[in-house]
């Protein structure tokens, strides 16, 4: 596993990520990102799409690069705010907002975690040119909370609360983070699972018994379901 790691691609960008990096990220690599990020998910997307509000610093001028996450975070006594962690989500949740939201704010990166449909890949990212990468694994969130080094801004903190509002987080070697899909839509998850179903009979041949009570339902073949 060790060796296997070595081999990963790392890849380091600095936001907003421009056409040429965007290009040049292919679907495995790893990344770690410097610069500031913003975070928005539901409460964010219905607020701005739907209700039309409008934050009031230009987001979209600094930064194309959308985090889909819960923040850990609290206000200091001096008003400062700590955010200790970022705990990603899962952003299939959130595919019915994407279409408008890059059209509208010029997003080109999505951070979450799970991915997303092959078919959102082709209709939602590739016409707008955008990719997603995801997190590694699990109990991640405090380690991608030590590469925040400050926050610049929180909007609509009061009317969406601190998972929700949005974050705009400055950056340095915030990963580890895989391209889950490039520009063309590849998808990583998706040619891993295609190569992993081909290979799953081949595993189980002769090592599964036959069932028992097969009159009664039970099966050893994977397709069939009792219910």
């Amino acid at each position: 596993m060790g060796e296997r790691a070595q081999k990963l691609k790392q890849v380091r960008l600095t936001t907003p990520v421009d056409e040429a990096a965007l290009g040049a990220l292919e679907i495995g690599q790893v990344v770690y990102l410097d610069g500031l990020i913003y975070t928005a998910r539901e409460g964010v997307y219905t607020r701005y799409l739907e209700a039309g509000a409008r934050p009031p610093i230009d987001f979209t001028r600094l930064t194309n690069v959308n985090f889909h996450c819960a923040p850990a975070a609290s206000i200091g006594a001096d008003g400062r705010y700590n955010v200790g962690a970022v705990t990603a989500t899962a952003s299939f949740r959130f595919a019915k907002y994407l279409g408008r939201w890059f059209a509208e704010t010029g997003t080109r990166v999505v951070i979450g975690k799970g991915g997303m449909a092959a078919e959102h890949y082709r209709t939602l990212f590739v016409p707008r040119g955008a990719v997603y990468l995801t997190t590694v694994g699990y109990g991640t969130g405090a380690l991608l909370g030590r590469a925040i080094r400050g926050v610049e801004a929180v909007n609509w903190l009061d009317e969406l609360g601190i998972a929700q509002a949005m974050w705009i987080l400055r950056v340095e070697g915030f990963g580890p983070l895989l391209v889950e899909s490039d520009l063309e839509g590849r998808s990583l998850f998706e040619e891993m699972n295609a190569r992993i179903a081909k290979r799953v009979e081949g595993l189980y041949a002769g090592l599964i018994k036959e069932p028992a009570l097969r009159r009664y339902g039970e099966s050893g073949d994977k397709t069939e379901e009792v219910i």
